[in-house]
């Protein structure tokens, strides 16, 4: 496994999950984005970018396998939502929640370290 490589593709991940989540939860903290719904829609076009490369750069970690790249994808959103649904929506992370974020970051565990 290229660590490197993986780094960059959990980074990019990062960055086009948290551009996701302004992206379609927006419009319930400003007005601009409520209002310009088609100006919101064109960010998927950048965005879209940031997950073909974060896929590329993991799945070429993985030595080409699918998989660990869909569930790190995976395991960072659901991370990247709660936090800011915690933070920008103030809604708690209740205890349903919190057993959830446990398990995805057990998936990216599982991923990172189980040789196969």
């Amino acid at each position: 496994m290229d660590y490197k490589l993986l780094n960059i593709g959990i980074i990019v991940f990062l960055i086009g999950q948290i551009a996701v989540w302004f992206q379609l939860n927006a419009q319930f903290l400003w007005s601009w984005p409520k209002n310009n719904v088609w100006a919101m829609a064109l960010m998927g076009v950048p965005t879209s970018f940031l997950f073909i490369l974060a896929t590329k750069y993991t799945v070429t970690s993985f030595n080409g396998l699918l998989w660990p790249a869909r569930f790190i994808g995976f395991g960072i959103g659901i991370g990247v939502y709660a936090l800011c649904v915690s933070y920008f929506m103030n809604e708690g992370i209740t205890m349903k929640t919190f057993i959830s974020l446990i398990l995805c970051f057990i998936l990216l565990l599982i991923q990172i370290f189980w040789k196969n």
